[in-house]
């Protein structure tokens, strides 16, 4: 959570975060009544119109948006800055915008045509917060450059310098009547200054880390700050005393605001929470959650009533699918779940985690029935016969396990992949198993034997997705070639070649009926192909990240996909429209299947290092608390390292997926580097 902001009657909060998205919350009953989506970059502040009708978000996608705060449509995209927004700010008769950005310079917009009014330049690093006066004349910003300017609007020129702070000034408020400029730094200070002298007037000390936000009351009597040290802070702007200490979010507070009542403080934290305090008593008033993370693969119940997701949590969750609302929470794995299925009579849930393990969960109760163990990696995906007798699991170890489903014995292990066995899927008749592996290969199984029936070669990158129709004649394919291949079964040979992705394809899926193929991928975009022609039939567009899995529901009528925009979206598959959408996981939703009565959604988590194809990004806690990358990539169980990239040669996202900017790097010296056994596979053009 990057920012919050309270509308001038205390009716509203508006929060933006790292998930792109800007919400909306009902203060008195803390229910989420407006998702605002369309950035493609982190929302890093949010301001609302004195009136309450206009939002507007800056983002990293260097853009400014303004919103209709009553129908969440967005009004205008405000565009000119040349690096990310750091900060944005309303003037009280709502009729003139400014933002501040890494770009180093201040602009200023006109709200009703868009135009840009002015350009503020003097500034010597980012502009990381901006506030404009109440009379409209004055701008405020704080600046890397451990600097305060004061601007004049109406000519551009600097009327005051405020130094002082040793640290980059994170955020800069003035009072109501003008008299009052605060400021808050990487110091652990907060200063007072004089906003026609620029004197400083109080010190305000306390914080034993970085100072994120700041403001003031309505009526001047009180500041208050949040800190990396967890904490918000009330202060006496006279005398500059602590009036009073906020503890409870988990991790750094980003963001505060005081209501105009002066009654309530508003806070968001990067422990993904908002919460809302009673400036008295110090009293929690409400807690609101909902900011997600990325989805990372979907699918249907069998009769379309429910869909399963999963996330970075190492839980599996069960979603109704008409209404949307979380049915079930499994909790037990004790690593991110790679995968969850439901069996064809909607009664089990198999799910296999980077616990190497295998559960096995009553649909209904979300009990644990078996937990199957035996893989000495990563389990990345699982499978049941639609028989429900039996499941297959692949793994990081390279092999393909098949157990009894209701003794939870192994009955037999297949070998023969040589690296990350990463998809599994069985035939309908239950008699042959696909697998899909990192080494560029997708392998047919003879179930009874466990002899290799086939061995489908042609695809010039990791297997990650596959799927086999339900007549058992073709086997679908995707890789990081960028393309989707379709087999015949059994000849192994290449059917057809469907391109029209201009990105990497995460995710295939084949209708029960074998007509059609649907995919997802890095373009943000889900295709339904023509089985047969090859030809594509629809593209749905809507999502505002990676599409990372797709499913079809059991009568074809409708799509599943899950995508990093956090949003799990329901499709119609004939007209393309959006049905409905959930969410509510606190981390990656990895894998969402519908249940086989179709009725119910389940989702799988992935928490701690981001996984991807081929490595993770090492993380740790610095002495901030904040979750930050070492630089390190590490092999895909997390076991060793493959090699360092220089963080400031890294671009982060909201998805932490690494990037290795051309600007950057055009080559890489390994002289006498330790480097992994598969530290080739790191590089992934973009």
């Amino acid at each position: 959570m990057n920012s919050v902001a309270c509308s001038s009657d205390g009716r509203r909060i508006v929060s933006g975060s790292d998930d792109r998205s800007v919400l909306v919350w009902d203060v008195s009953t803390g229910k989420l009544v407006g998702v605002l989506e369309g950035h493609t970059g982190w929302v890093n502040s949010v301001a609302i119109s004195s009136d309450g009708k206009r939002i507007v978000s800056g983002s990293g996608d260097e853009s400014v948006r303004v919103w209709d705060a009553s129908t969440g449509k967005v009004l205008n995209v405000l565009e000119g800055h040349t690096d990310s927004v750091r900060s944005v700010s309303i003037s009280s008769d709502g009729r003139r915008i400014v933002s501040g950005s890494d770009d180093q310079s201040i602009r200023v917009w006109d709200i009703s045509t868009s135009e840009e009014l002015n350009v503020f330049e003097g500034h010597t690093d980012s502009v990381r917060s901006v506030a404009i006066s109440n009379d409209g004349r004055r701008i405020v910003s704080g600046s890397d450059d451990q600097s305060v300017r004061v601007w004049d609007v109406s000519t551009g020129e600097v009327l005051n310098v405020l130094e002082g702070h040793t640290g980059s000034v994170k955020s800069v408020a003035i009072s109501s009547d003008g008299r009052c400029i605060v400021s808050g730094s990487d110091d652990k200070s907060v200063r007072v200054w004089d906003a026609s002298t620029g004197e400083v007037l109080n010190v305000l000390e306390g914080h034993t880390s970085w100072v994120y936000s700041v403001s003031i009351s309505s009526d001047g009597r009180w500041i208050v700050s949040g800190s990396s040290d967890r904490s918000i802070r009330v202060w006496d702007t006279s005398t500059g005393k602590v009036l009073n200490v906020f503890e409870g979010h988990t991790y750094s507070v980003r963001s505060v605001a005081i209501s105009s009542d002066s009654r309530r403080i508003v806070s968001g934290s990067g422990d993904r929470s908002v919460r809302v305090w009673d400036i008295s008593t110090d009293k929690v008033l409400d807690v609101l959650e909902g900011h997600t993370d990325s989805v990372r693969s979907v699918a249907f119940s069998s009769d379309s009533k429910r869909i399963v997701s999963g996330s970075g949590d190492r839980s599996v969750r069960v979603w109704d699918t008409s209404t949307g609302k979380l049915l079930n929470v499994l909790e037990g794995h004790t690593g991110w779940v790679g995968s969850v299925t439901i069996s064809s009579d909607g009664r089990r849930i198999v799910s296999g985690s980077d616990d190497q393990s295998v559960r096995v969960w009553d649909a209904s109760t979300g009990k644990v029935l078996s937990v199957l163990e035996g893989h000495t990696g990563s389990v990345f995906s699982v499978a049941i016969s639609s028989d429900g007798r039996r499941i297959v699991s692949g793994s990081d170890d390279q092999s393909v396990r098949v157990w009894d489903a209701s003794t939870g014995k192994v009955l037999n292990v297949f070998e023969g992949h040589t690296d990350s066995v990463r998809s599994v899927a069985f035939s309908s008749d239950g008699r042959r198993i696909v697998s899909g592996s990192v080494d560029e290969s997708v392998r047919v199984w003879d179930i009874s034997t466990g002899k290799v029936l086939n061995v489908l070669d042609g695809h010039t990158s990791l297997v990650f997705s596959v799927a086999i129709s339900g007549d058992g004649r073709r086997i679908v394919s995707r890789s990081n070639d960028q393309s989707v291949r379709v087999w015949d079964t059994s000849t192994g040979k290449v059917l057809n070649v469907l391109d029209g992705h201009t990105g990497l394809v995460f995710s295939v899926a084949i209708s029960s009926d074998g007509k059609r193929i649907v995919s997802g991928s890095n373009d943000q975009s889900v295709r339904v192909w023509d089985t047969s022609t090859g030809k594509v039939l629809s593209v749905l567009e809507g999502h505002t990240g990676w599409v990372n899995s797709v499913a079809f529901s059991i009568d074809g009528r409708r799509i599943v996909s899950g995508s990093l925009d956090q949003s799990v979206r329901v499709w119609d598959s004939s007209k393309g429209e959006v049905l409905s959408m959930v969410g509510g996981h606190a981390g990656l939703v990895n894998s969402v299947p519908f249940s086989t009565d179709g009725g119910q959604i389940f989702s799988r988590f992935r928490d701690e290092s981001v996984l991807l194809p081929s490595y993770i990004r090492e993380k740790a806690v610095d002495s901030t608390d904040l979750l930050t990358h070492t630089g390190w990539l590490l092999s895909p169980a997390g076991e060793g390292y493959l090699m360092f990239v220089p963080l400031d040669a890294l671009l982060p996202d909201s998805s932490n997926i690494l990037t290795i900017p051309h600007s950057h790097s055009s080559s890489i010296d390994f002289t006498g580097v330790n480097l992994g056994p598969r530290w080739h596979n790191c590089y992934r053009s973009l």
